[in-house]
């Protein structure tokens, strides 16, 4: 899954001028920061080099974990096309361009961030490029969300990981209160970005919301640790994002966990493969989440017919009509 490409040319304008050298070096402490989830009272992008290297190194990964999460709430509710968008924590815009790219005709978005670096690299990206009314807005997640006025798809992404875990409830009941249709809440595919997420869809069902994706139904999680709810997304790495990395590979595996919540039901909801297929010769092996809130294995084979033949087109995250099988 790739940059939408005005937004590829304009990460590509902003980082020309920087030296490979300091972009290294920036990108090395991101990196740090994000994999330790620092606590500190700092921002992770609270200098210009920061969000540089947020370009650089992230914004591909993070893009694409959004655009996919996008893609499966539409899945679930093909009805859905919001005008208004409202984004919180939203860093240089990477969910003001990934629901662009899925539903161009939004009017309006309104994007929360505390960073005022990522605030000016994001105006500077979508500023002729986006077609929607935007207004970017100075603001901390968990406490300046008072005043702001309910979209039709409210979205929080790679921003739980930032906060400390006691400010969680009260952060998605104002998300929810904000919600006047669909909210989406994406973090990292780490074991602690789906305790995260377990305690949002917790907190969401408690609230009378409508669990679109990915979990087929509203009963516990049925896994447990150590094994985790997450999916996957491959990356294609551009030449400077190798030489900032030092890496070798053109590409990297983002692994990511997400809940979509609405305040209408999904038309229908199927078992969700929750790892790779492991295909043989005439057999598919599934992980699958089902409808009635368990998780387990089905294995399918030529005797299956027609149900064997789309269980081998299937992929990680994708589902799987248990009416069927």
């Amino acid at each position: 899954m790739e940059l939408p490409a005005p937004l590829r040319q304009g990460v590509e304008r902003l980082l020309e001028n920087v030296p490979l050298a300091t972009l290294k070096q920036a990108a090395k402490t991101l990196s740090d920061r994000y994999r330790a989830e620092l606590r500190d009272g700092r921002l992770h992008m609270a200098q210009d080099l920061a969000v540089h290297a947020y370009l650089a190194t992230r914004l591909p990964a993070t893009y694409a974990a959004v655009r996919a999460s996008l893609g499966v709430l539409n899945e679930a509710r093909p009805d859905f096309t919001p005008k208004s968008l409202l984004d919180i924590g939203a860093g240089p815009g990477t969910v003001l361009w990934a629901t662009m790219d899925l539903w161009p005709d939004l009017e309006q978005a309104v994007l929360l961030e505390a960073s005022a670096a990522a605030r000016k690299v994001g105006e500077t990206l979508a500023a002729g490029a986006v077609a929607a009314r935007t207004q970017w807005l100075a603001g901390d997640a968990t406490i300046d969300l008072a005043d702001l006025e309910p979209a039709e798809l409210v979205t929080c992404t790679y921003v739980l990981d930032e906060i400390i875990p006691a400010s969680l409830p009260k952060l998605v009941d104002r998300l929810w209160h904000l919600t006047a249709d669909t909210l989406l809440v994406v973090e990292p595919g780490t074991p602690a970005g789906w305790q995260r997420i377990l305690a949002v869809r917790a907190r969401l069902i408690a609230a009378g919301a409508h669990l679109l994706a990915p979990c087929p139904h509203e009963a516990p999680c049925p896994l447990a640790p150590p094994d985790w709810c997450h999916f996957s997304r491959r990356v294609a790495r551009s030449r400077l994002h190798r030489l900032a990395k030092e890496a070798e590979v053109p590409w990297e595996d983002e692994k990511f966990i997400f809940v979509a919540a609405s305040r209408q039901p999904a038309a229908a909801h199927a078992a969700r493969v929750l790892a790779p297929p492991k295909s043989g010769s005439g057999k598919v092996l599934l992980k699958l989440c089902g409808t009635d809130g368990s998780a387990g294995e089905k294995l399918l084979t030529k005797r299956d017919g027609d149900l064997f033949k789309a269980a081998r087109r299937l992929d990680w995250g994708d589902t799987l009509d248990e009416g069927s099988a």
